[in-house]
């Protein structure tokens, strides 16, 4: 709904977005909605973005994402 800031490829076709960036003195669409992180699976007929649950305990409320990477061993 509010875009992207960040995308992230696999080499197995994986696809992880972040979302909800906000920077201060720039009007966002959601202001008071979380920051968000999404998977696409790029190997899908018709890939679809499904938001990813973030664990418990974490600060939900404040998650403001700028940028994502990956680390594949």
């Amino acid at each position: 709904e509010a875009g992207s800031e960040d995308i992230d490829i696999l080499p197995n076709g994986l696809a992880f977005i972040s979302s909800g960036l906000k920077y201060p003195g720039i009007k966002s669409p959601a202001p008071d909605k979380p920051g968000e992180l999404f998977l696409m699976d790029l190997n899908e007929d018709n890939p679809r973005a499904v938001e990813l649950r973030i664990s418990r305990g974490f600060d939900l409320a404040s998650f403001n994402p700028h940028g994502i990477s990956t680390y594949v061993d």
